[in-house]
């Protein structure tokens, strides 16, 4: 373990872990929906979740990026923030993690912010690979568009999208978003940084392969670089969450009242992390839960609930697909519980 963790994890261990619903000063914008579930009952559910998944040792670390093996396993936190900016917590969620291909999702929003959704539509594209994350073979069979933005090629594409001078002023504008997004300063992981750009090649690859058939728009390497460094901004579980929330409130921020993402780009948004947002395992998590959501190899997952709020999870060790297994449990078992799942009638209120 690497004195960084261990040291989180002193500070950690001393964190009560008794699910705490904080309710915060809500912006006059926050609403709280009409069928959300009562607040003892989401703090029941999440102690419930907690005490069912917390010894599952199913998965391992991501090992490809040598800092994200060195993460400790152990580490498990649920936050769950609502539109009205009601936070409920248990374990470890002040620690602060890489946000990794959850990045992503922002990225996307930034780039509908600047471009437009149709153009980001066209040059990208909104199709399942049917292919691992990182295949070069997807960008070769789709040689028109990349695919969709949450595979690696078409997240460079899209990071390339983003406007700015130079590589640094890009990088700062993508940072100063995901603040905003999660209603607090956020910052680079320098140590996870190192660690990708040095063992980045296959993104350079993909980076190459696109500018062959002219779907990257800017400079390849430097992409790749501004995309390494989108995926090693840490947050914490309720940042994460926060940000979650600020999709489910219509793109406003329940925290701050900001309008951060534009209204009429959260549909677009959400359908794409219902198809790609947990890499190969979309499909089966569409079908089991129902949200749409994203997921990271750095241990998060975001699941959002239109209207209602959304709920991010921590725990490093992933199933094959790359994705945690103890968030993928805790999500499916609160969804089912609140009655989450946007295509059942429970979820709004018909019973």
């Amino acid at each position: 373990m690497s004195v960084r963790n261990w040291v989180v994890r002193l500070v950690l261990a001393a964190t009560i872990i008794t699910p705490s619903l904080v309710p915060k000063p809500a912006h006059s914008q926050a609403k709280r929906s009409p069928v959300a579930p009562r607040r003892e009952l989401v703090e029941s559910t999440v102690r419930e979740a907690y005490a069912k998944f917390k010894t599952d040792t199913r998965g391992k670390n991501a090992d490809y990026i040598p800092y994200l093996a060195q993460v400790d396993s152990n580490l498990f936190g649920i936050a769950i923030v609502t539109t009205d900016n009601q936070i409920v917590t248990i374990g470890d969620v002040n620690y602060s993690f890489s946000i990794q291909s959850i990045s992503k999702v922002f990225t996307l929003a930034l780039a509908m912010e600047e471009l437009g959704s149709e153009k980001v539509f066209e040059k990208v594209g909104s199709e399942p690979t049917g292919r691992p994350f990182n295949s070069p073979v997807a960008v070769v069979d789709m040689p028109t568009h990349t695919g969709n933005p949450f595979v690696n090629a078409g997240a460079i594409a899209t990071t390339s999208l983003i406007s700015g001078k130079d590589a640094d002023d890009k990088w700062n504008k993508i940072l100063d978003f995901y603040g905003k997004v999660a209603g607090d300063k956020l910052s680079l992981i320098d140590e996870v940084y190192k660690s990708e750009a040095a063992t980045n090649t296959s993104n350079k690859a993909l980076s190459m392969l696109l500018a062959k058939y002219d779907r990257i728009y800017a400079d390849p390497f430097e992409s790749v670089d501004i995309y390494t460094r989108q995926c090693s901004v840490g947050v914490n579980a309720t940042q994460l969450a926060r940000m979650g929330a600020t999709l489910a409130n219509n793109g406003i921020n329940p925290a701050t009242g900001e309008q951060v993402i534009k209204a009429e780009d959260v549909p677009e948004i959400l359908s794409a992390m219902t198809m790609a947002g947990l890499y190969d395992g979309s499909g089966g998590w569409a079908w089991r839960v129902g949200l749409p959501a994203k997921s990271g190899v750095g241990g998060g997952i975001v699941a959002v609930v239109p209207g209602k709020g959304a709920i991010a999870v921590f725990a490093p060790p992933l199933d094959d697909a790359g994705n945690s297994v103890k968030a993928q449990e805790v999500i499916d078992y609160v969804a089912h519980k609140l009655n989450y799942d946007l295509y059942s009638p429970r979820s709004v209120g018909w019973q």
